[in-house]
């Protein structure tokens, strides 16, 4: 279970009235332009709507609700991005999901659990082994002094030996989505723990009603924020909106890549703080298969183990539908985005075929891969602090020339990688904007 021990600031509730006027003869369109209509920019739209702001969103998709994103390409709907509600005492999508009369019960894991390595069910003794190695970052998190200098989780584990160590840390690719070296032990360390509640009718969906009532703007990708005025100008292919201020937010792999130029360009400080995070891989292909389903109980979990580098968990059957759903991360994730629906299908009928029987490759027919990673307006799953870098989510959310700021998962602190932290840190911009003076 993540550990979340580090308390988001800066939800103060939005009262005063933004103090950021344009120059003579520059009509705004609004208030605050607000990019992306993720789960952040729709909180911010709310917030800064109920203090009477007029606030529009601009969406590069053609949906609501960014990686949060409920698929039903192949019939059956599973969630392609988001899947749980996090640290359910204090997040904010129970109340929101409660208020739109939608269900959220506790996780179930139904039909059972199997590892496998190769194909082949793992031995006992090797499965024992496999225990004994979890829950090592755990329990060094608890006796390790990180105050003085912060490690990569992998360093964190380097005196368990070549052998375990992978094993003890191949756990975070289906969790965080990245390679154990890459992942600051800080930033882990205080990320939120809690209980998990899932939405059956599905997560990205809930998002996406929740932005009911604002002003989003479909298929308007943003190419470039002007702030060099007084107030902001932002520019799409339907044109320039401009407005008194522009809270940004994109996924970091976005901003990483270069897709939206700044004018000026963005301070060091903030350019600073996005190398410091990086974007993890975690990745969902969901398989729809017909006819057989050969002996497999709903809601069973497949492991493959074999190679703690290219771990691999298969969710048989979720909710009794129709669909296998794959999960991985870290570089075999992104090796499979590269190679494509085709060449994943393929991987993934070949794995299951030694675990199920060879009948499995006539009973899928078809195949859902979003891949986040290659995906133009996401370039990631979720942020990925570096080690050593665990104040950057931090940095990132310092406001940009009193008009611009940065806000999502990634400046969410201990919410980090999730769609709750993103919410509150969409909140939290809204809010700064009130205290910004001219």
């Amino acid at each position: 279970m993540l550990d979340r021990r580090t308390m988001l600031t800066g939800s103060a509730a939005m009262t005063a009235s933004l103090a950021l006027p344009l120059g003579s003869g520059q009509a705004a369109e609004a208030d605050v332009i607000v990019i992306g209509a993720g789960a952040a920019g729709i909180a911010a739209a709310h917030q800064l709507k109920a203090a009477g702001r007029r606030a529009i969103v601009l969406e590069a998709r053609g949906r609501i609700g960014g990686r949060a994103f409920t698929d039903a390409s192949l019939g059956p709907a599973y969630d392609a991005g988001a899947m749980f509600i996090h640290w359910a005492e204090r997040n904010p999508w129970v109340q929101i999901a409660r208020d739109l009369g939608i269900e959220t019960p506790s996780e179930s894991w139904g039909g059972g659990f199997r590892v496998f390595a190769g194909g082949q069910p793992m031995a006992d003794a090797d499965r024992q082994r496999r225990r004994g190695a979890f829950g090592q970052i755990d329990r060094r998190l608890e006796t390790v002094d990180l105050a003085k200098r912060d490690v990569s989780i992998r360093d964190l584990l380097g005196d368990l030996g070549p052998d375990l160590a992978p094993i003890a840390s191949s756990g975070l690719l289906l969790s965080i989505g990245e390679e154990s070296e890459r992942i600051s032990a800080r930033d882990y360390q205080r990320l939120w723990a809690g209980d998990d509640l899932l939405v059956p009718s599905g997560y990205g969906n809930l998002v996406a009603r929740h932005g009911a009532g604002l002003d989003i703007r479909l298929n308007q990708p943003v190419s470039e924020i002007r702030w060099d005025g007084p107030g902001v100008s932002v520019t799409t292919p339907a044109g320039t909106l401009r407005a008194q201020a522009c809270i940004v937010t994109v996924p970091v792999g976005v901003l990483k890549a270069g897709a939206i130029r700044f004018t000026p360009e963005l301070p060091a400080r903030t350019r600073d703080a996005l190398d410091g995070i990086g974007m993890g891989a975690l990745t969902k292909i969901a398989l729809k298969v017909e006819g057989d389903r050969f002996g497999i109980s709903p809601g069973t979990s497949f492991l493959e183990a074999g190679s703690p580098k290219r771990l691999m968990n298969f969710d048989l059957f979720p909710e009794g539908k129709d669909l296998i759903v794959a999960f991985c991360g870290g570089d075999h994730a992104r090796e499979l985005s590269a190679a494509g629906p085709a060449a994943a299908r393929d991987h993934l009928t070949t794995l299951l075929s030694t675990m199920i029987g060879s009948d499995i490759r006539k009973a899928v027919t078809g195949i859902s891969f979003p891949a986040w990673w290659t995906d133009p307006f996401s370039r990631g799953s979720y942020s990925v602090c570096l080690p050593g870098r665990e104040a950057a989510r931090e940095q990132l959310a310092e406001p940009i020339g009193g008009r611009l700021l940065i806000a999502g998962e990634a400046t969410a602190g201990g919410g980090a990688m999730t769609v709750g932290g993103a919410t509150l840190a969409g909140r939290a911009a809204a809010a700064a904007l009130a205290r910004i003076k001219a």
